[in-house]
């Protein structure tokens, strides 16, 4: 048996941002019609804190005329690699023969989970946010904050962008190394307030334990992508501007399980879970309806799926299989 191995490089060259996009619609939608099944992930945390282990299985069925897949993703999450200028997310993305159980390919987790993250929050954007949205914000300035200003961009003509990290040296990097990459202005600012004040779209990628993002500066008729926090007991958003939104999630039982930007103001008695309006998939399919007026807020808080990476490690073995990437090993 070979297996087809994968690294960043092979997944960031075969998985394109606007395929991944449409990857990630077609994965989702499956996911909200039962042609799909992803069960909450399994994590290991460690004793000091430092880090966790998560076990995240997936399955498609390919109904629908979508094809069938089987995999896993194993993803390290360290906070304290970005000290290091390392990735915080690290592992392994395995995909199975959907017809045998064999492996069949192994790939960078990081790779896949930045560039299907980022398409994912921009298909809510392209869903939820206003068709005239141009203004985007992004609280962060690591390895998704580079990848959610490409999907962004990708969905809405913006006008400008603009970054705040709580390391002022490190938005004022990404900014340096993107924004020859695009043709409106991407401008570092010193503070949070400051880059989401007018801004149609935010986007929160931090690994803040604390909100970084306060509803009394978001303007009406924004929208947020929530993406950095994936504990119980952390969130990036205070309960003003959870509370003023319209909320959609990726999976109701992962956000009622893990997402701590919805599960404390629930436990504060400002949110009730019934509050939640629906699954992004289920925006896909029709089943429910996204905006409904300019002036509405909407959030989409982003835990990540193994549906999603599922779907995208079967597209990048795909695309590889044309390109002749990766390396093929005997097992």
């Amino acid at each position: 048996m070979e297996v087809l191995v994968l690294s960043e490089a092979d997944v960031y060259r075969t998985l394109p941002m606007r395929d991944c996009i449409g990857v990630m619609r077609e994965a989702l939608g499956a996911l909200a019609t039962g042609n799909a099944y992803a069960p909450l992930r399994m994590v290991v945390r460690l004793p000091d804190g430092s880090g966790l282990l998560a076990i995240m299985p997936g399955q498609m069925s390919g109904g629908d005329g979508a094809r069938p897949a089987l995999g896993m993703k194993a993803v390290a999450i360290f906070p304290g690699n970005a000290a290091r200028g390392i990735d915080t997310h690290q592992g392994a993305v395995l995909l199975l023969d959907a017809d045998t159980g064999r492996l069949s390919a192994v790939m960078d987790a990081a790779a896949v989970t930045a560039i299907r993250t980022a398409a994912v929050s921009a298909l809510a954007t392209d869903l939820l946010a206003r068709k005239d949205a141009q203004d985007l914000a992004i609280l962060g300035a690591g390895v998704q904050a580079r990848t959610h200003l490409e999907a962004i961009a990708a969905v809405r003509p913006l006008r400008r962008a603009r970054v705040w990290s709580r390391t002022a040296e490190r938005a004022h990097n990404l900014v340096t190394e993107e924004r020859h990459r695009y043709a409106f202005p991407v401008e570092a600012v010193p503070t949070a307030e400051a880059a989401v004040r007018e801004a149609d779209i935010i986007v929160t990628v931090t690994a803040s334990p604390e909100p970084v993002l306060l509803g009394a500066w978001v303007r009406r008729g924004a929208h947020v992508n929530a993406v950095g926090s994936a504990l119980p007991t952390a969130r990036e958003l205070d309960t003003a501007c959870v509370c003023a939104a319209r909320i959609f999630v990726d999976r109701r039982e992962s956000a009622l399980a893990e997402a701590g930007d919805l599960l404390i103001p629930i436990r504060e008695g400002a949110l009730r879970p019934e509050q939640i309006v629906g699954e992004l998939g289920q925006v896909v399919t029709g089943q429910v309806v996204g905006r409904r007026s300019d002036d509405e807020l909407t959030l989409f808080k982003s835990l990540g799926l193994a549906v999603e990476d599922v779907a995208a490690a079967a597209f990048v073995v795909r695309r590889a299989q044309d390109a002749r990437a990766g390396t093929r090993v005997p097992m």
